[in-house]
């Protein structure tokens, strides 16, 4: 769905072009739903980067930590969106839900058929991946960066 893959690309990049401590994992949830619970129930931080439906021009990117995220999803980007909304639900009340959990998102262009990110959102992926460093390091996580250029 064009822009919706952000976070695929966000994520491959930054999993390929860092070395981070050994308990940081770079995982693609895809649309996978409430299939990620698994894979974030029970962690002490996790940071989501996907395309997210903020209002705001193409590219703005913003950050949603916490509470502020199933509220973020009123109006849908994807469908997926909805599958995070529920695993947040599910978590909670399954007493289960990560004490810091951050939606790193940026407002897409384009959300439909294609395979391809849009011009405009692919020459952002770099400041998102920064944006992301910056999460990392305030939850004093480092990571060398092997090549980010490329």
């Amino acid at each position: 769905m064009m822009d919706e893959g952000v976070g695929v690309v966000a994520a491959k990049k930054m999993g390929q072009r860092l070395k981070c401590a050994p308990e940081v994992e770079f995982f693609d949830g895809g649309t996978m739903g409430l299939e990620l619970m698994p894979y974030i129930e029970g962690r002490e931080k996790v940071l989501i980067i996907d395309a997210v439906d903020f209002g705001k021009d193409p590219g703005y990117i913003g950050v949603l930590r916490n509470e502020e995220i199933p509220s973020a999803f009123s109006s849908k980007v994807s469908l997926h969106n909805v599958g995070l909304a529920d695993i947040i639900f599910v978590l909670k009340l399954s007493g289960t839900l990560p004490p810091e959990i951050c939606l790193l998102g940026i407002q897409p262009k384009k959300v439909e058929l294609g395979l391809e990110l849009t011009e405009e959102i692919n020459s952002k992926v770099p400041q998102l991946i920064e944006s992301a460093l910056d999460i990392l390091r305030e939850w004093n996580i480092e990571c060398a960066s092997l090549s980010l250029q490329k």
